[in-house]
């Protein structure tokens, strides 16, 4: 592996020695020269057995560059929350290096909680300049899919359930890692909503819930975020798996939306030469003969962009035309990252990727709860932020406490450098002001091993559920607070790759023992970590409730800062937290597939449009457990009455709404300020609000600002299938100003002339 890199390098060294001798480089050697000039000349030099080889994979994790020519391999590395550590040539066990270790960024679900456009930035750039330092050409990341049932496995990869949140979270995340000279993979291009049975389902959807609700994100990372790799998804559409499909990949992505990029292959997720030579597929990647399952060791050359590309070429049953196209991409990959000589050189495990690591988390953390408490001679107080002065004695219960979360969930499983728990970050945090004592609660995967990382945890208890919970109450009682941290973790079945959620409910009897502190002990903080909503019966006798996320190596000082004050919490949810799994329209009225089967299944999105809280305003009856865009502070914030700067606007121009928000409070903190559009009059059925605005405004005690978001056509605009077109309808609409889908502070009607 590592000769041919060497090679390479040393191969491209002699050539620019040659030129220097001629006194000119070849023109695609000389990055002054326009980028497609480049390109074009070095595509004429390349064989026809060269350009087929660029277009599969040589090994688990790269394929080759043209090695007579001075042009090196491409070499992917999973993300999206961290460098995955590095594999055998062609095995999928650990390379065994001691220094692959990296900084475990949060998962998205936690970015995209933030709400803060900077924070995507700096992520991207963190993340960006380990795989830099790396030698990483391409991140495979971040993930985009949208939101559509909390059964979804692979959620907490993902950046929630509305598209214009998602796609505004993208953008800086795709700038940040590409300004390192890495390529951003924007993954998984298209529909890829849950994971049982992801080879083989046939989504089926209307081309308005297609535009409308599934593919802005991935829009908007091609032409504002400039992504130069997109990752098809494994499911498939239309009939046609999504990593060769004649609609998703040629229509859409590169002939509507102009990319200009290369497609990569999720692994495995080609299935035939013929459709991908013709339907969008450029680089294939997977796993043994197949690409996916088993068969003979280094058969890279049996993949199907492989000898059977090549031999229908010779054969004339297919010209070169789409193969050019193919390697044209592979070349612009290349000279906009490996063979860029501005390429920074980028970083790893430094001081400054773990503060931004625990900056992200610590703004993406979301207080649920927080109720005030009666206390003897003394005004009632919220719980939190827990009082060191009055709090002297803490129980922290649940196994998530202890556990290493950032190994398992699948591809994003990674081997880090570090990973501090909840537990001993509170205990860090408090050091000896006050005595804090942890008790299991509950036993859940004792197990701590993925692809061959080991995380060296012994979590095994052999006790019962009932003794766990007996020892957990009685220490409860004796405690001035209690902090339960439990939720789901990243083994199968749970917030994993390749496996989806049997229930909304926690397992391991979570519930039960919640219940049991709740009546031992008043005081209790219950602290979700997931990447998932779920059930909470038990909502009603907690006082306080914070969501937390799989937040990587930062984990429990994250955690600690935010309960004990050091951190006004800011995030806001980015999806709804149902009641009831009936309260989702994939399970209301949509399909769900949890049987797995070898033959292709058509799964039908009935509930179209209405995902999230588009379905959610249409219920009348049932309310939300917590509705998207859900989050509280430590201080209070008044919203103003929101101005528009007219009350009606042309087809062409912008209207701004202007709306002043005060904090009220005694602390500093951060509100998000969401901006919905109603559409009172339409010719289609429509939401009752989409979010189209947002903005995080951070204030002191007292202090006021003004946050205005602008409003234009494309805001207004629905599309409408009949005419395969965006459609913005003269008439009524509505600005709606909300701290949260629920939360609605005011409304400003306007007309579109």
């Amino acid at each position: 592996m590592m000769k041919k890199r060497i090679f390479a390098i040393c191969s491209l060294a002699g050539l620019f020695a040659l030129a220097a001798q001629a006194q000119q480089l070849p023109v695609y050697l000389d990055d002054s020269k326009p980028l497609e000039q480049r390109v074009e000349d070095a595509l004429s030099r390349m064989t026809l057995e060269e350009k087929v080889a660029m277009t599969h994979a040589q090994s688990k994790f790269s394929s080759p560059g043209v090695e007579r020519l001075g042009i090196p391999d491409v070499w992917m590395t999973d993300g999206p929350h961290g460098i995955r550590p590095e594999v055998l040539w062609d095995e999928w066990e650990q390379a065994g290096w001691s220094n692959d270790s990296c900084v475990a960024f949060p998962a998205l679900t936690c970015l995209a909680a933030t709400w803060n456009p900077e924070m995507s930035l700096l992520y991207g750039r963190s993340i960006g300049e380990e795989a830099r330092f790396r030698k990483k050409t391409v991140l495979l990341g971040p993930g985009v899919n949208i939101y559509r049932t909390p059964l979804n496995g692979r959620n907490f990869e993902y950046m929630g359930e509305d598209p214009y949140l998602a796609g505004r979270m993208v953008v800086p995340y795709i700038q940040g890692v590409q300004q390192q000279g890495v390529a951003a993979c924007v993954k998984h291009y298209a529909l890829n909503n849950h994971e049982v049975n992801r080879h083989t389902t046939n989504v089926v959807l209307s081309d308005r819930a297609l535009h409308e609700i599934y593919l802005p994100a991935f829009k908007v990372a091609v032409q504002e975020g400039k992504a130069w790799a997109i990752m098809g998804a494994y499911n498939l559409y239309k009939n046609q798996h999504a990593c060769h499909n004649q609609y998703l990949l040629n229509d859409i992505l590169k002939k509507q939306w102009g990319f200009d990029g290369v497609v990569v292959s999720d692994w495995g997720g080609c299935h035939d030469t013929e459709q991908a030579i013709r339907y969008g597929l450029d680089m294939e990647y997977g796993s043994w003969t197949n690409g996916l399952t088993m068969g003979a060791s280094n058969a890279y050359d049996s993949y199907f962009l492989a000898i059977p590309y090549l031999k229908m070429i010779r054969e004339g049953k297919v010209g070169t035309q789409e193969l050019d196209d193919k390697v044209r991409r592979i070349l612009r990959l290349i000279f906009r990252t490996e063979m860029n000589r501005q390429r920074p050189w980028g970083s790893m495990n430094t001081p400054e990727h773990y503060a931004a690591a625990r900056r992200i988390a610590t703004e993406g953390i979301v207080l649920l709860k927080n109720e005030a408490l009666k206390r003897k001679g003394a005004k009632p107080a919220a719980l939190l932020p827990i009082d060191l002065e009055e709090v002297k004695r803490i129980l922290v219960v649940g196994e998530n406490a202890v556990k290493m979360l950032t190994v398992g969930g699948g591809s994003s499983s990674l081997k880090v450098q570090r990973e501090i728990s909840p537990l001993d970050g509170i205990r860090a945090r408090v050091g000896n002001k006050a005595e804090v004592k942890w008790a299991r609660g509950y036993v859940g995967d004792a197990s701590g091993e993925y692809n061959g990382v080991v995380t060296g945890q012994n979590l095994k208890d052999n006790r019962s559920a009932d003794e766990l919970i007996a020892e957990a109450v009685a220490m409860a009682r004796e405690a001035d607070c209690v902090i339960f941290i439990g939720g789901l973790n990243k083994s199968g079945g749970q917030d994993c790759e390749d496996t989806d959620r049997a229930s909304l409910d926690l397992p391991y009897g979570q519930d039960r023992v919640i219940a049991a502190l709740a009546e031992a002990n008043s005081r209790l903080v219950v602290v979700n970590i997931s990447g998932n909503a779920v059930a909470m019966p038990w909502v009603e006798k907690v006082p306080a409730i914070v969501q937390d996320w799989y937040v990587g190596s930062e984990a429990g000082p994250a955690l600690a800062a935010v309960l004990m004050g050091d951190v006004n919490p800011s995030g806001h949810l980015p999806f709804t937290f149902p009641a009831r799994l009936e309260d989702c329209g994939a399970h209301a009225v949509g399909e769900f597939v949890k049987e797995r089967s070898r033959e292709v299944v058509d799964v039908e999105y009935k509930e179209d449009i209405f995902v999230g809280y588009r379905w959610a305003d249409k219920q009348k009856k049932q309310k939300p457990l917590f509705a998207f865009g859900h989050g509280l502070s430590y201080t209070t914030f008044q919203f103003g009455k929101a101005q528009a700067d007219r009350t009606t606007m042309g087809s062409d121009e912008v209207l701004t709404v202007t709306v002043p928000v005060t904090n009220t409070g005694a602390l500093r903190g951060a509100e998000v300020v969401q901006l919905y559009i109603r559409d009172v009059e339409s010719s289609l059925p429509r939401p009752v609000k989409e979010l189209k605005g947002f903005c995080k405004v951070e204030l002191n005690p007292g202090e006021t600002k003004e946050v205005s978001f602008r409003i234009d056509r494309s805001a207004l605009s629905f599309y409408d299938d009949s005419r395969s077109e965006w459609v913005a309808e003269p008439g009524r609409f509505e600005a709606i100003i909300a701290a949260s889908a629920t939360d609605i502070r005011s409304k400003v009607p306007f007309e579109l002339k």
